[in-house]
């Protein structure tokens, strides 16, 4: 058992992961004829030609990215009608044959290039127009045509795959040949992370409303990512039990009762992907959430060990809709104002706490009544290791406050202690002095505590 907590502790990101997990907070853009024909999945007998955006500005689509705080952008380059948001030699189902005729990708790649901020693409490997569909010549014309975006469109920080599957014109359903199309993206985008439901590098959170885990591990079982390098042994009750049963709706994925029976553990941290509005492509009637249902989604995402893929759908002009603009820099607004001034403090380690039970004692420059967050980052370069952690306001006096508690850590935890939409906040109560001093207690975890930040604002 201790042994295998020792290997757990040591399974550790790749440098492109953690260039991903540094990203935190960027884009998901769909757009194609279900823009036109007011559905969420096109069936692949789309006319070419009601495609047609006459205002295309990808550029006002990176404008308002940037203003949300994004640093990124992941455009659907086909959705399951297979149609092609570029002029791909491979298909008559594209752009080429539509009155717009732009390249759409190229637009949104050199947008993002003029903007400073990293392009990458969704390619679904469900294609309902495509007659190769359901056989193997399938996988050979996929291969064709992630090659053209791989190669036509600059560097690439991101490729996404889910997992979509139905029946070809031959009445089987397609066998994807994933490891030959990840080979395709190692030898063409090396820096590229790929998200895939079972990985290798990024996996699917299980739901699509921006809800996380209570405790969202980056250290999962390879029985759910199989793609994934395995970097353990198997746990000491692998021989007893099975988790062939997981998928990424389960609610425990890396906790320690579930990883214990795993027979190898790998490192593929969860996306949390959701929409600025219902659907995921854009329909009039539709509005944007609410911009406290937005904060509390980038909360529990990019503040809760997972990154916040935040889809926006370009209406039929090619715009960002102008709601969903106004509510983007509504929400990178709040997002400047709550984390942009930091307290000054400082953060010692109190003697006595041992490796795996440490007490760190955050004393600010002078006594606070607005701490709002207390943003805990471990070295996940080394490993992600707590598994729970409580946080103590500490008076003159001695006596102590109970403010959080919480499971893992890992990149990121945003532990909000004052909710900024709330009409009363407790720590704001006169009846309670200021606060000089926080204590982070690390109450469990699998080796040594790394912590590599604590910050408060």
């Amino acid at each position: 058992m201790i042994d295998f907590l020792r290997e757990a502790a040591q399974v550790k990101p790749s440098r492109n992961q953690l260039n991903w997990f540094d990203m935190e907070f960027y884009a998901f853009v769909h757009f194609g004829p279900n823009t036109y024909t007011d559905r969420e999945w096109g069936d692949g007998t789309e006319d070419e030609k009601i495609f047609n955006p006459e205002k295309l500005d990808c550029d006002q689509w990176v404008e308002a990215i940037k203003a949300a705080g994004m640093k990124g952008m992941v455009l659907t380059a086909k959705h399951h009608d297979g149609f092609c948001l570029w002029p791909s030699q491979y298909t008559e189902h594209s752009v080429k044959n539509s009155p717009c005729r732009k390249d759409i990708v190229k637009e949104a790649a050199l947008a993002c290039r003029r903007g400073g901020i990293k392009f990458g693409f969704y390619l679904s490997p469900w294609d309902r127009n495509s007659k190769y569909y359901g056989t193997p010549a399938y996988n050979d014309y996929f291969c064709n045509q992630l090659t053209e975006l791989l190669t036509q469109y600059g560097d690439i920080f991101y490729v996404w795959f889910d997992n979509a599957c139905g029946e070809g014109p031959n009445g089987k359903k397609q066998v994807y040949d994933f490891p030959r199309y990840f080979d395709l993206i190692h030898k063409y985008q090396p820096e590229a992370v790929i998200f895939n439901d079972f990985g290798p590098d990024i996996r699917w959170c299980g739901n699509e409303a921006g809800t996380a885990r209570h405790a969202e591990w980056a250290v999962v079982p390879s029985e759910l990512c199989h793609y994934s390098k395995v970097q353990t042994g198997p746990g000491p009750l692998a021989q007893e039990g099975s988790l062939a049963y997981l998928y990424n709706t389960e609610k425990e994925l890396g906790t320690m009762a579930n990883i214990l029976y795993s027979k190898g553990l790998v490192f593929t941290p969860s996306e949390i992907d959701t929409s600025i509005r219902p659907g995921w492509f854009w329909h009039q009637k539709e509005e944007p959430h609410s911009l406290k249902r937005l904060f509390d989604i980038y909360l529990s995402s990019a503040g809760g060990n997972a990154c916040l893929n935040l889809n926006i759908p370009p209406n039929k002009e090619g715009l960002f809709d102008e709601r969903d603009v106004k509510r983007l820099k509504e929400l990178g607004t709040l997002l400047k104002q709550e984390f942009s001034k930091e307290i000054p403090a400082s953060v010692n380690k109190e003697e006595g706490g041992g490796p795996t039970q440490p007490v760190y004692r955050i004393t600010t420059e002078k006594p606070q009544k607005n701490i709002r967050y207390v943003v805990l980052q471990e070295d996940i370069a080394q490993g992600q290791r707590v598994e729970s952690f409580r946080i103590l306001a500490e008076f003159a006096s001695g006596s102590q406050y109970p403010l959080y508690q919480g499971t893992c850590i890992g990149h990121k935890k945003i532990c909000q202690l004052q909710d900024p939409f709330a009409q009363q906040n407790p720590l704001t109560d006169d009846s309670l002095p200021e606060i000089s001093t926080i204590k982070v207690q690390v109450t469990a975890a699998r080796g040594e505590v790394l912590m590599k930040e604590i910050r408060l604002f």
